[in-house]
């Protein structure tokens, strides 16, 4: 029997948590986000408090259950709901400034909004993560805004992150914000709007980033010292992709050195991927579907040799419509719309995922692990309908094994992971 999750401290020690830190904005007095080398970002309770006081942030954990609201919006493409969430239209292309291009992680779509949010629409910040000031191998979240600070932010960060522990930034600004976060991160800000209505007011817009999952902190380090860096202190830069498409991983010092050849982003991510938390194993929103506007890669035409990025951008609101489209008149994105069947192309193995988390949940309850749940998504029929026989036999059979090696019927406290040394942080108006 599937034990039960009463609070954000069972869901992390039950390995459900997704590290998005939406508890730690809705109990910010109970609660604390921090690095764990082997999970990523979790949950903490803070002295002197108990499990009990965590309880609200369950109303807000996208890493215990995940369920679109119904209806869906008027206007969806019929043929693609079922599967890929409210789609409303597809669009490809990339950021008009050229740097803004170059610095994405494909087209830098996502930057180039948070640009047009900023310095056109006028609003008073963008949230997302960027590279922590003192120790640059992990991650912050941060409340951008200035151009500077967006700029720095750009290229994926597939390392733990927890945008949402600073919800309350964008509530308490005196505009709106906008949003930029892995799927999840975005379906828990949607989930922390339904309960503040203050923070409903002034979320702007929210853009979800296509996610494989997220790998550990650990999983950084021992690439890094694959390129040399056996030491963590001598990290001082760590770039997952971007500058050209897809991109390298790069690892440099403090003073800018290289120990060995950058890797290529598919070899990079071929290791870190080894390493992804289990809640991304039984995750079934890859491409953002609580977000306004998803933006990944156009796999569909292969994968580049450091082309010039391109984006394929998915609108799923009306309210995402409208945004982009002011964004297109103004010059600050060249984009085309394209045939709805990019999006499926784009993902060519998406369904078969998305019918394997079924079995992975199924498997999990049997054997006595904590599983999500996911209300009206239908992944049973995309079990049925899109793995072999060979696949479902995989999927039933792996997962028993990963219930054990993980450990998956046992609580796996938290444990904080401390930097062996903190670097002094730079003021943010030094050159980098």
């Amino acid at each position: 029997m599937s034990p039960k999750v009463r609070n954000v401290i069972d869901v992390a020690e039950r390995q459900l948590c997704s590290g998005c830190g939406a508890c730690a904005f809705a109990c910010p007095d109970a609660i604390e986000m921090v690095d764990d080398l082997g999970s990523g970002r979790r949950p903490l309770l803070k002295q002197g408090k108990s499990r009990e006081n965590s309880a609200r942030g369950l109303d807000v954990c996208p890493g215990h259950e995940l369920q679109h609201e119904s209806p869906p919006p008027s206007g969806v493409i019929p043929s693609l709901l079922a599967d890929w969430g409210p789609v409303l239209s597809v669009w490809e292309g990339h950021a008009s400034e050229p740097e803004v291009r170059y610095l994405g992680s494909s087209g830098g779509i996502a930057t180039a909004l948070s640009l047009f949010a900023l310095e056109s629409e006028g609003w008073s910040g963008v949230l997302h993560v960027r590279a922590r000031r003192d120790v640059r191998y992990l991650n912050e979240a941060h409340h951008s805004t200035t151009r500077a600070e967006v700029i720095e932010a750009t290229g994926s960060r597939y390392a733990p992150a927890s945008p949402c522990e600073k919800l309350a930034a964008v509530r308490d600004a005196e505009g709106p914000s906008l949003i930029v976060g892995k799927p999840c991160d975005v379906a828990a800000a949607g989930k922390a709007a339904r309960t503040d209505p203050e923070l409903a007011e002034k979320i702007g817009l929210t853009i979800g980033i296509f996610c494989a999952g997220v790998p550990s902190t650990r999983a950084t380090l021992e690439l890094a010292g694959e390129l040399g860096f056996t030491d963590e202190d001598e990290i001082g830069e760590v770039r997952y992709r971007g500058k050209g498409w897809p991109g390298r991983f790069r690892v440099r010092t403090h003073d800018g050195e290289a120990r060995s050849e950058d890797p290529p982003y598919i070899k990079a991510w071929g290791k870190l991927q080894s390493k992804r938390q289990w809640r991304c194993y039984v995750c079934p929103d890859h491409t953002g579907e609580f977000a306004d506007i998803s933006v990944g890669d156009p796999w569909y035409d292969g994968v580049p040799d450091e082309a010039p990025g391109r984006s394929l951008v998915v609108v799923r609101t009306e309210r995402g419509r409208a945004f982009l489209q002011r964004a297109v008149e103004s010059g600050a994105v060249t984009l085309e719309e394209v045939a709805p069947e990019l999006l499926p192309a784009s993902q060519p193995n998406l369904l078969e995922t998305r019918g394997a988390v079924w079995a992975r949940a199924l498997v999990c309850r049997a054997l006595g692990a904590a599983a999500p749940r996911f209300p009206g998504m239908r992944l049973g029929k995309l079990w049925r309908s899109e793995l072999t026989m060979r696949q479902k036999f995989s999927s039933l059979v792996g997962t028993a094994r990963r219930v054990f090696r993980k450990r998956l019927r046992e609580r796996i406290p938290v444990v904080a992971f401390a930097p062996s040394r903190q670097l002094q942080t730079r003021r943010s108006d030094e050159p980098r």
